[in-house]
């Protein structure tokens, strides 16, 4: 299924610049693109920060137009009767950030700086907060000279108790790869028309981000095939109600075959996370030493042993499953690539492969995709179960977890989850989709087989793989978020809580953002750090 063109779009610092430059071609002049980021953020600045405006606002203006974008913030904020101070540790050198500098200096003061005051955080004389206007989307490599100088005083004013606001990016961090260059984490980043891959490969650093709309129009999609990212509203548009005279049968019915001996946690994992996606019925086809422990735990569950023959296959799966899921706990070796070999080949319809069911096809791709052919399909692997499988090497998928998944996807003609923060949804046509709720909660063994279970139901219900893994891999993020937000903290919760607060993430909203706020993300850190 093709998937219209709508969202924002994840882009590499190249592919933002292209965007500017295409709405610049188009007639929107290059100053009123400044002047709209500059505008939105000193309002946003406002409405989310009003009570530390009273201490006043010490701006940081960079040489180009992130500069400029601070000048703007600094004019506006001033004209509504802040107090802001700008430093620049660097003069203005790109026509724009000039003319907006022209335009503040009646209305800021100028901080007046030397080495030390930069370097020793001088410069603070108790603002409350601190913008980041230094560096943007376009730097490369990390802050030298007095810009590097700047960052060590903003860090000390940020230990001091300021909030940091960072335009665009926080400075030193690589907008396309994330790399992170002694960055002073930023408590919010705004950004503008679309969100850039090292925005979410490297979360820590941004704290709240939050896209804004600067009339960049249908430019912000671009003609590249830039990832979009999963919201809220893409998921409420596609995962269906059911009807009001549903039953079990019509809520479909999913069969799990993993749960080798000593290993039926994981089947029971997935299995409740089906039942809290909206499953009818549920099938844990697992080894004869896990039976016992499997029907304990789940009575709502039917149960079955590994099949030993196409005949099982045919009466326990084909002849009774809507989709299939294999891997949960499946185990290592020859019987595990025995077992779901033999599943694939009598079993025809929707299929999701995890885990151990990935791991059974080591560097032998040509062989998965031969048994998943015209079928639908979705392979939800980490990085690690990515890199066995095709060959590659662990921290390659991980610095290319954008686009590494397009080769498979294409080969195997199935839905490629490739987990982690962000997750990666590929699929076979190219498209490319970005999910960024998840929180660290999810860093935990059996997290993967909650997934699988989400997954299966929307393949269930659904006739599109790329959507059921999108949509599973963002509530499934969302219902960590919800555990994870009052403590902000990892420690004291386990997948039990992500389970609970599944019904809850469930209840998604398509209402639209407040404007001019197109996504917002939130503050990952521990409370700590914030």
């Amino acid at each position: 299924m093709i998937h219209p063109p709508s969202g924002i779009r994840v882009v590499t610092s190249a592919e933002a610049a292209a965007r500017d430059r295409s709405a610049i071609a188009a007639g929107v002049p290059s100053r009123a693109l400044m002047q709209r980021a500059g505008a939105a953020t000193a309002a946003e600045i406002a409405l989310r920060l009003r009570r530390k405006l009273r201490a006043g606002v010490l701006v940081y203006a960079g040489p180009g137009n992130n500069g400029g974008d601070a000048w703007v913030v600094a004019r506006s904020l001033a004209e509504t009767g802040v107090r802001v101070r700008v430093c620049e540790p660097v003069p203005a050198t790109t026509p724009d950030a000039i003319a907006e500098r022209e335009l503040a200096l009646p209305f800021i003061d100028l901080a007046a700086e030397d080495a030390d005051a930069l370097t020793s955080g001088a410069l603070h004389r108790g603002e409350s907060i601190i913008v980041d206007g230094l560096l943007g989307t376009g730097s490369v490599g990390s802050p030298r000279g007095d810009i590097a100088s700047a960052l060590t005083g903003m860090r000390l004013m940020r230990d001091r108790g300021a909030a940091i606001v960072a335009l665009d990016l926080p400075t030193g961090v690589d907008a396309t790869s994330g790399a992170l260059h002694r960055p002073v984490r930023a408590d919010v980043t705004f950004t503008y028309g679309t969100i850039k891959r090292g925005h979410l490969l490297a979360r820590g650093a941004c704290g709240r981000i939050v896209v804004l709309d600067i009339g960049l129009g249908g430019f912000a999609a671009g003609t590249d095939s830039a990832p979009q990212i999963v919201n809220g509203r893409w998921v409420a548009r596609r995962v269906p109600e059911f009807a009001a005279d549903a039953h079990k049968g019509t809520r479909r019915k999913l069969a799990i075959v993993g749960g080798g001996e000593g290993m039926s946690g994981a089947v029971i994992l997935a299995a409740r996370a089906a039942w809290r996606s909206g499953i009818g019925m549920v099938k844990l086809i697992v080894a004869d030493a896990s039976l016992a422990a499997v029907r304990e735990a789940e009575p709502q569950s039917l149960t079955a042993g590994w099949p030993r023959s196409d005949g099982d296959v045919q009466r326990d799966i084909t002849a009774w499953a809507d989709v299939v899921a294999i891997g949960p706990g499946l185990g290592a070796g020859s019987a595990a690539r025995e077992l779901t070999e033999r599943v694939l080949r009598g079993y025809p319809g929707a299929v999701v492969l995890d885990a151990d069911a990935i791991n059974a096809f080591s560097g032998d791709v040509k062989s998965m995709a031969e048994l998943l052919r015209a079928r639908a399909a979705v392979l939800t692997p980490h990085p690690v179960e990515f890199a066995r499988l095709t060959g590659s090497a662990v921290d390659d998928v991980i610095a290319r977890r954008f686009d590494i998944g397009l080769p498979l996807a294409k080969h195997t003609g199935a839905a490629v989850l490739l987990k982690g923060q962000p997750t990666v949804i590929t699929t076979p046509g190219g498209e490319r989709f970005v999910t960024a709720s998840g929180t660290p909660l999810l860093a935990a063994a059996g997290s993967g087989d909650v997934l699988t279970g989400m997954v299966a139901t929307l393949l269930a219900h659904m006739d599109d793989a790329v959507a059921a893994a999108a949509c599973a891999a963002w509530v499934h993020g969302r219902a960590a978020w919800l555990v994870h937000r009052a403590a902000r903290s990892a420690r004291g919760f386990s997948l039990d809580d992500v389970l609970a607060q599944l019904p809850r993430a469930w209840s998604v909203s398509g209402s639209p953002s407040r404007s001019p706020v197109l996504l917002e993300l939130p503050d990952l850190a521990p409370r700590r750090d914030r």
